[in-house]
């Protein structure tokens, strides 16, 4: 039991590096695509703030609701995990070859559910639980957008009067700021789902035990493996996404870029300590439609947006059926 528990956490952290890998673009695309720093640079500095996002913050309320929110905890058994683990990896991977910016939050979370359908069915789900996450969907990336057109129209009307050359000279150093302001909240949001899918597995095998003061206890050795190896997936960056997030959605400038990782990092935290697990994906992607919307509406590509929300509803049902699939196969191996 030992050995296949050591197994699983294995798994966690290929998924948490692949997140990284995956949502590199969530933190460096801005800073890519407006010359500020060169991709190798900004994968540096990106994952370096990823990681340091374990020592700033100390809340852990997004891990406990992937851990205990979405499904009964009792029925997360190491073969419901290691499918919701599987089955995520596989969408990451098949997303990430087609450049198609989509969450590894939702996907892990929709393998989770899945697994745990295949093997109680319907009533193992919390649906509470799921009414935020399912909102969110649609809020974050609104959200994004509504706080990016904010501070991007207030940024405009602040320096209208100033030379171009000026203010993008200025910004290019303030993006630096915001850059590693949205990286914290990145690292801060999705280091934590792996820290939960962990963290009830230990639950459930009896190595860790709650107590009536915390009944989701976290280990420091948890939290420091989650962060690195998100860390390290984001040095490694998924090129292919950072192209879509950064060049194709809309064109921008480093003014553009700040209000873009500003209002991305404002939404990540405010749902992080809300204990609401959003999508870091879906929040940047909607932080730079809002900043593209306040040049002109034609400048968003708005056909290749609503590809990637397609992708966005898609992503849960998907990684569910997926993860359902793995579970049924890894369950016949397992008791064959």
């Amino acid at each position: 039991m030992l050995a296949l528990i050591i197994f699983i956490i294995l798994v966690a952290l290929v998924f948490d590096f692949l997140n990284g890998f995956h949502d590199a673009a969530n933190s460096i695309a801005t800073i890519v695509s407006t010359r500020v720093l060169t991709p190798r640079r900004a994968v540096l500095w990106a994952a370096f703030f990823n990681f340091l996002a374990a020592f700033l913050f100390t809340g852990h309320k997004v891990a406990k609701t992937i851990g205990k929110g979405l499904v009964t905890a009792n029925l997360i058994t190491e073969y419901v995990i290691l499918a919701a683990l599987i089955g995520a990896i596989i969408w990451n991977l098949v997303t990430w070859y087609y450049g198609i910016p989509s969450s590894s939050s939702h996907a892990l979370m929709g393998g989770l559910g899945g697994a745990a359908i295949a093997r109680a069915g319907f009533g193992a789900i919390l649906w509470s639980g799921w009414l935020y996450t399912t909102l969110f969907i649609v809020i974050a990336p609104l959200l994004g957008m509504l706080m990016g057109f904010i501070l991007m129209t207030c940024m405009m009307w602040i320096f209208h009067n100033r030379p171009s050359s000026r203010i993008n000279g200025m910004f290019r150093k303030m993006q630096l700021v915001s850059a590693a302001f949205y990286s914290l909240g990145h690292g801060l949001n999705d280091a934590q789902k792996t820290m939960g899918i962990i963290t009830v597995l230990l639950l459930n095998a009896g190595i860790v035990k709650a107590s009536s003061g915390n009944d989701f206890p976290i280990e420091w050795w948890v939290i420091i493996l989650c962060y690195t190896s998100i860390g390290l997936g984001t040095m490694f960056g998924g090129w292919r996404i950072v192209k879509t997030m950064g060049q194709k959605v809309t064109k921008l400038k480093p003014a553009g870029g700040f209000c873009a990782e500003t209002a991305g990092a404002l939404t990540l935290l405010i749902t992080a300590f809300s204990g609401i697990a959003v999508s870091t994906t879906h929040t940047i992607t909607g932080a730079i439609m809002g900043v593209g919307a306040t040049k002109r509406v034609s400048a968003v590509k708005w056909g290749l947006a609503g590809r990637i929300v397609i992708a966005w509803v898609v992503t849960i049902p998907a990684t569910a059926l997926v993860s359902a699939g793995v579970y049924w196969v890894v369950n016949l191996i397992a008791h064959s």
